[in-house]
């Protein structure tokens, strides 16, 4: 019995000091987060909701709420805004405990790391290069036309955005990868809803990092891990056969997938760093560019005064020529307005970062070292500070005598880390848009559901549906 009380009265106590010292780790923390907010109260922003969790809980409102996160984000610049811009771009994905872009040339941390992989990259996204791949761009733009006639011969609605999607997947394999996929007539293709569901996991981890602890969430997991096995597995299989014709001599192109085995080579043959360079390339050079050129139809769709004068353009400078030649490209500025425009709008990226690596003061407000600042090309490109009636879709704004919107519109980041394949994506866009243009009307169907967001402009619920006809086609009734 005294040893039963004896153990009893030392389990207390230690229950008691254990106590004390997770009360003295608590009080710490918020002394910890009181420094925080002292160190940074001078920024201006929006009031915390929360002494320890700042806003996330309206930010998680927003997201629980299906609402478009970055409107949060305007309300609040509106409300009192700051203009910072300067540093060098820091951060890295790791999805859901399994390694996905990793330290490959978007999400590279350290700069001297950054640059070796840059210089490297940089052939494989000359214009030079570019424009001997135009014919690679026209080819798998006519399977998409090909495509759209079928629809338009049986009257078949076209969800444009999947359609995009598919034809930008084929366009980056093939001109990246040498590999062809023809996805537009292969439905079985695992690749696209891979990326899907790759997207999808670093949403979900991205907006709450404890996604993955809760029971209910380990299919969808498991199902994120295995998409990314895919293209990991599939990127390791295209680099050994690459890998194999180098050493057998063979006459190889001067692709993406040869500059990744030339960054590993300076790399000391790290795998894992060719393979996310791959799923970088891979992932960053076609869902990109297929919103892109969704958002554009949906907002050509809704204004007909423009569609009308951007067919006019493409029909000045193509008529009925089938090839579209790299000069064309330079030629059609109407169309690049459009683009440019529809980027502003809708930026394929909502923003990009960077780190603080010194002291210093931004419009009279001192910035410490060791932050990360966050800048929404989404908000920049909705603010009536820098571009007029902002939520107007209006090419005009970019019309080469227009005054250049400078430090506003970014929609591939800017400075050293800016997009290494803004002139890529460009290029494949006004391909299959001028394509689109030259031989087929469309409309968006009717009945079709959007999102109205609070910034008045919208998102489609289900892809971009549109009906397709022949140019000069009677309407079906």
């Amino acid at each position: 019995m005294t040893l039963f009380h004896l153990i009893a009265g030392w389990i207390g106590y230690l229950l008691i000091c254990l106590l004390g010292l997770i009360l003295i780790a608590f009080l710490c923390f918020c002394l910890y987060i009181k420094y925080i907010h002292l160190k940074y109260d001078h920024i201006p922003g929006p009031p915390r909701d929360s002494f320890i969790f700042g806003h996330s809980p309206t930010l998680l409102r927003e997201m629980r709420n299906d609402r478009f996160v970055h409107d949060k984000f305007l309300e609040w610049f509106v409300e009192c805004y700051t203009h910072i811009e300067s540093g060098v771009g820091k951060y890295s994905v790791v999805l859901l405990l399994h390694r996905f872009f990793g330290n490959g040339l978007v999400t590279a941390q350290n700069h001297d790391e950054w640059y070796k992989q840059r210089r490297i990259m940089d052939p494989a996204f000359s214009s030079l290069y570019l424009r001997g791949q135009m014919g690679v761009f026209n080819e798998r733009a006519e399977k998409l036309m090909d495509k759209l006639a079928d629809m338009a011969d049986t009257n078949t609605a076209a969800n444009m955005h999947h359609l995009f999607n598919c034809v930008t997947l084929d366009v980056i394999t093939k001109v990246a990868f040498g590999v062809e996929l023809d996805l537009l007539n292969k439905s079985d293709s695992p690749f696209p809803n891979a990326i899907e569901m790759c997207l999808k996991g670093m949403v979900h981890y991205l907006r709450d990092f404890t996604f993955q602890l809760y029971p209910k969430n380990k299919k969808f997991i498991n199902e994120v891990k295995k998409s990314c096995q895919l293209l990991r597995s599939t990127g390791r299989q295209w680099i050994n056969e690459r890998k194999m014709a180098v050493q057998n001599g063979e006459d190889v192109p001067k692709d993406i997938l040869t500059q990744i085995l030339k960054t590993a080579d300076k790399a000391n043959d790290d795998e894992e760093l060719m393979l996310d360079n791959f799923v970088t390339f891979f992932i960053a050079g076609q869902e990109t560019t297929a919103n892109q050129i969704a958002f554009a139809v949906m907002e050509l769709g809704r204004l007909p005064e423009i569609l009308t004068k951007v067919k006019q353009e493409v029909d000045d400078v193509i008529g009925m020529k089938q090839e579209i030649s790299f000069d064309d490209l330079g030629k059609m500025t109407y169309l690049s307005q459009v683009l440019k425009e529809t980027l502003r709008l809708y930026p394929t990226a909502p923003g990009t970062s960077r780190f603080i690596p010194n002291d210093i003061v931004i419009n009279g407000i001192p910035i410490p070292a060791g932050v990360s600042c966050v800048f929404s090309s989404y908000v920049c490109g909705r603010l009536d500070k820098f571009f007029e009636d902002p939520l107007k879709f209006d090419p005009e704004r970019f019309h080469p005598d227009a005054a250049k919107p400078y430090y506003c519109y970014y929609p591939f980041a800017l400075g050293p880390r800016s997009c290494l394949g803004q002139t890529f994506a460009q290029m494949e866009a006004k391909v299959v848009m001028a394509k689109l243009l030259q031989r087929f009307d469309f409309s968006l169907l009717p009945g079709q559901s959007f999102d109205v967001l609070d910034t008045g402009s919208l998102r489609p619920k289900s892809g971009v549906v549109c009906n397709i006809r022949h140019r000069g086609q009677t309407p079906a009734a």
